[in-house]
């Protein structure tokens, strides 16, 4: 048997680039924020300024990296975009003349596929390649197909490609979606601002997302009625203008630190976003005995008196929303009780709650129904931790504010890609956690964190 330390190039020779977040968790979160721009509203009104004849400005748009992306796409279809200040883009598609966006960008996004409406409308054809993004489930194609079909167009599939044509121009349709998909809704609406005619869409999204868009549209000069409800009448124009737009607060983010704040029985405020935005999460904590109070674009909670789960099934809006489902279920993992969260939305929702069990909570998941049992009330201890997907990564963050000890969660590039400056906003909130990153030797790795410096609570 060897004895003795290993040698120095053992322990230093296998490094990798680490970037995590790392918190300690058992503070009662208490205080005000001001939460950010809205991600899901602000890539859709990005791909809709492709039909303007003009410069649009987008105003409250939060800087994660899935706008960044959307930024180096419109500027490969020949768009020009500039960021001025922090959160304000400068876009204009005078010189669009691009209709097939690439793969290596696309494949990082989902709301790419948006560019397709878009292109169609302005360009008559569009090239996209088949949507990506977190790896959640299947996120089919079938109902923007139809859509686009209806409209007139001719859709085929190449080599990876959706292929839309409409040489001869789009004209208005009565179109029935089978089930409310955001996605469909937004690049039905997207082409059919174009088409000749009156186009209505049945059974239409009533996200807050797609009525931003909706906003937006009609400011640049569409003639748009019913976003808000399940059916949405579009009047084809000949042009939209420019416009300068703010963009909603973000709902999901929002919610993220509402329940931050209850996970961790504190009381916060949550500033910048409706209220109606939430009645879905705010009558579920609500239920857990969780006080919840608003006002004009403001949310408070108050988690002191949680004595209880509740059971959560995912829904369109106004239904609880499937993008908060994996911070609700680390928020119920310490409530009493049990609770039970069914997921129907998104097949391949469930992948955080290995990581979750990790730290202690106690959740079954049952495959054939796609829902999770949750009991509680667990004790969550930290551990080392990966994020898998946007939303997850900040199931892991809420949870490990609640931990027991401390918590190092890899897969930051996840949260980012939908939270601006998550680490800050619950630092602002009291929150003991700290972004690290850089080349980290694997051997030294494990000691990293206990010769680090933590922020304090004042």
């Amino acid at each position: 048997m060897l004895a003795g330390p290993a040698p120095k190039y053992f322990t230093m020779t296998f490094d990798r680039l680490e970037t995590t977040l790392r918190l300690r968790g058992g503070h009662r979160l208490h205080g005000a924020v001001r939460v950010h721009g809205s991600k899901n509203a602000t890539l859709p009104i990005m791909a809709a300024s492709l039909l303007c004849d003009g410069e649009v400005i987008i105003k409250r748009a939060p800087r994660v990296t899935d706008v960044s992306v959307m930024e180096a796409l419109l500027e490969s279809l020949g768009a020009r975009v500039r960021e001025q200040g922090a959160n304000t883009l400068r876009i204009s598609a005078t010189n669009l003349g691009q209709t097939r966006a690439p793969y290596t960008l696309v494949r990082k996004l989902n709301a790419s596929f948006d560019l397709t409406g878009a292109l169609l409308g302005r360009l008559g054809r569009a090239e996209v390649p088949l949507p990506g993004g977190c790896v959640i489930g299947t996120r089919a194609t079938d109902l923007h197909e139809m859509g686009f079909r209806a409209l007139g167009a001719e859709v085929r599939g190449a080599r990876g490609y959706l292929i839309a044509e409409a040489p001869n121009g789009l004209r208005g349709a009565d179109i029935s979606f089978r089930f409310p998909s955001v996605g469909a809704t937004r690049n039905v609406m997207l082409a059919a601002v174009y088409a000749e005619g009156t186009t209505t869409i049945r059974n239409a999204a009533m996200e807050p997302e797609v009525v931003d868009l909706a906003n937006f549209l009609n400011a640049a000069g569409a003639r748009i009625g019913g976003h808000g409800s399940d059916t949405i009448v579009i009047e084809g124009v000949d042009r939209l203008r420019g416009v300068e737009y703010e963009v909603i607060g973000d709902r999901i983010a929002a919610g993220t630190l509402l329940l931050a704040g209850a996970i961790t029985r504190g009381a916060v405020r949550v500033e910048g976003t409706d209220p109606e935005h939430h009645r879905a999460l705010l009558s579920s904590l609500e239920e857990c005995g969780v006080a919840c109070s608003c006002g004009d674009q403001w949310i408070a909670v108050d988690a002191s008196g949680t004595r209880s789960g509740t059971d959560i099934l995912t829904a369109p809006f106004p239904g609880f929303p499937t993008d908060l489902q994996p911070t609700m279920t680390a928020f119920l993992a310490t409530c009493p009780g049990t609770s039970v969260v069914e997921e129907t939305i998104f097949n391949a929702r469930f992948a955080y709650v290995n990581e979750l069990v990790r730290m202690g909570a106690d959740i079954r998941v049952q495959m054939d129904s796609n829902a999770a049992v949750v009991k509680g009330p667990a004790e969550l201890e930290g551990a080392p931790v990966e994020a898998a997907d946007i939303r997850g990564g900040a199931a892991l963050v809420v949870a490990g504010l609640a931990a027991r000890g401390e918590t190092e969660i890899e897969g930051l590039e996840f949260i980012d890609r939908g939270y601006e400056r998550l680490e800050e906003m619950l630092t602002e909130l009291g929150a003991q956690i700290q972004r690290s990153s850089g080349i980290v030797a694997l051997a030294e790795s494990a000691s990293a964190f206990e010769t680090s410096t933590m922020p304090t609570v004042g």
